[in-house]
């Protein structure tokens, strides 16, 4: 039995996407969420349909929804790092807000929009836990007067649990997006119907070859793109060294090492994000966003 990765844009938005299927959004959403009302049904507003080899650039990661009270959800699947993501998920959200609403109809129209991305990198540093909730509160009572929007983050690098240690549901749900691909066999404590499905839309001997050849092409582009960024940070350490030991000899050691990665920084702020800058070079994202400044 072997299974295609949920991460990739194909499998992820014919798992969560699917209007056949829609009990398998319904419980992942009501197991990951902290919400205030379970959901019953839910209208999935940009349905699963496999693409072309033509559309393929233009791949939507994200899954959007709305349950019987009106709600909207927007699940993103984010696997490569990327500056201002965090910024991005709250204009998303925002602009969902907003659009509710026509020209000359009552604020109180307006619907909670409920963000969930799930990130197969770190976005917060400091924060060990992988799963954070993020909520408007007042900064004087911590009191939870704005509702009507809020994002969650799961951060897969985290999550380190083994099949025998998964408790909740919501545990099974991250433990088959990660380790799905790397399995032989629908695990025993997949014991849901909706889980079940999941494995099962998964397995690749289910999908045509049409879908096949969509999932192994956004396979190698994710690869393709991933080797880039692991080629230019190794050619960047290797000029960063060098240049620092040259610069070195006149200005001491650690100096020059130090001057060599802004040298090298300097030259990648064409090509590359402040984020990708930085973890190539090993400097902090805010000297790097000094540099582009400058």
């Amino acid at each position: 039995m072997k299974f295609v990765d949920p991460k990739t844009d194909i499998a992820f938005k014919k798992i969560f996407g699917n209007d056949a299927h829609k009990s398998i959004l319904i419980e992942f959403l009501n197991e990951m969420l902290e919400l205030d009302y379970p959901i019953e049904s839910v209208d999935i507003l940009n349905a699963y349909q496999p693409p072309s080899f033509e559309g393929l650039r233009n791949t939507s990661l994200d899954v959007k929804a709305k349950d019987s009270s009106g709600r909207e959800f927007i699940v993103e699947m984010q696997v490569a790092k990327e500056a201002w993501f965090l910024q991005r998920a709250m204009f998303y959200s925002s602009k969902a807000y907003s659009q509710q609403l026509t020209i000359g109809e009552n604020y109180y129209r307006l619907k909670p929009v409920i963000f969930l991305g799930i990130l197969n990198f770190d976005i917060f540093e400091c924060c060990p836990h992988y799963f954070s909730r993020h909520v408007i509160t007042n900064t004087k009572t911590n009191q939870h007067e704005l509702k009507d929007l809020e994002w969650n983050f799961v951060e897969l690098k985290k999550f380190n649990k083994t099949e025998h240690e998964l408790e909740t549901i919501a545990e099974k749900w991250i433990y088959f997006i990660k380790h799905a691909t790397s399995l032989d066999h629908i695990p025993e404590n997949a014991n849901t119907q909706a889980l079940k499905l999941a494995y099962n839309i998964a397995e690749q001997h289910k999908w045509s070859a049409d879908e096949l050849a969509i999932y192994d092409a956004q396979e190698m582009e994710l690869h393709r793109r991933q080797n880039v960024i692991e080629t230019a940070r190794m050619e960047a350490l290797e000029q960063g060294r060098a240049e620092g030991l040259e610069l070195g000899k006149q200005e001491g050691i650690e100096q020059g090492i130090e001057q060599g990665k802004i040298e090298v920084a300097k030259k990648l702020l064409a090509s590359m994000n402040d984020t990708q800058i930085a973890d190539v070079t090993g400097l902090s994202v805010q000297t790097v966003t000094q540099l582009r400044n400058h």
